[in-house]
């Protein structure tokens, strides 16, 4: 009788569980829809209150807004709810790493289609974006692997606000200043370390396991791919700035040579 009302309480578990599975799966596409109508909705509100502003600017303070909330909760995910996604890729999504999953999917199909509207992104920009779409999709579809995948956005959009401000700083005319070169070493400094550095150790960690799908690791594997195309570019940008730099110093003290030498000789 003892075992008999063990296995009823078993199964009765495994059925409650199974069940809170199908409705966290069938909750998923409404979450979704309600991230995208709430990115849109602050999009409107900015559009309505910076009405001298392109539609760029506003379009650029949501990016600068889940850069920030997405950067919070994915480290908060990743770092304290867990599970740590360094040794335990493949492992089942909890509630918390769904719900930021959800969050970010209705934002990249908002940003997405934006650029797609206004023609306001590259063919890499646009790509990262369908990755990122895809693989969250999947990660959702799959009820795993949503802890890389948040490691990702985390390494991804830990750099989004310090990119947006360079573009807010340009637009308002103060880039070229010792703000503007703070905000670009720090941009540097963190997608190097970050993206590349700690990003080659997920990549490392995401394909020695095997707890993921062979498609989540290729997924893997192209964002960090399209992470070292822009990082490419980084390096270049870096490079002509410092250049430029070095020049503007080397010019400055040659003119205070020259006033000082042509000073000592009118002296004579």
């Amino acid at each position: 009788m003892q075992l008999k009302l063990q296995n009823h309480s078993s199964r009765s578990v495994e059925c409650r569980g199974d069940l809170f599975a199908r409705l966290m799966m069938a909750s998923m596409p409404l979450r979704v829809t309600c991230s995208l109508i709430s990115w849109l909705s602050l999009y409107t509100w900015f559009c309505h209150r910076y009405k001298h502003r392109s539609y760029e600017w506003s379009c650029r303070l949501v990016t600068l807004t889940h850069g920030v909330l997405a950067t919070c909760l994915s480290a908060y995910i990743g770092f304290i709810d867990g599970p740590w996604p360094l040794t335990h890729p493949g492992s089942p999504n909890t509630t918390l790493q769904v719900h930021g999953l959800c969050l970010s999917l209705g934002y990249f199909l908002f940003d997405l289609a934006w650029c797609v509207y206004f023609q306001a992104e590259g063919a890499l920009m646009l790509a990262h974006h369908m990755v990122s779409i895809l693989g969250i999709t999947v990660s959702l579809a799959l009820g795993e692997s949503a802890a890389e995948v948040n490691a990702v956005i985390f390494g991804s959009e830990i750099t989004n606000p310090l990119l947006q401000a360079r573009w807010f700083l340009r637009e308002m005319g103060l880039y070229h200043s010792f703000t503007g070169d703070v905000v670009d070493f720090f941009f540097v400094a963190l997608f190097t370390g970050v993206r590349i550095g700690v990003g080659a150790w997920l990549m490392y960690c995401e394909l020695v396991s095997p707890k993921p799908r062979w498609f989540i690791k290729v997924g893997g594997v192209i964002m960090y791919a399209v992470s070292w195309v822009f990082m490419v570019s980084i390096c270049r940008f870096a490079r002509r700035k410092s250049m430029k730099k070095y020049h503007a110093w080397r010019s400055r003290k040659n003119e205070e040579l020259y006033s000082e030498t042509n000073g000592h000789l009118k002296s004579h």
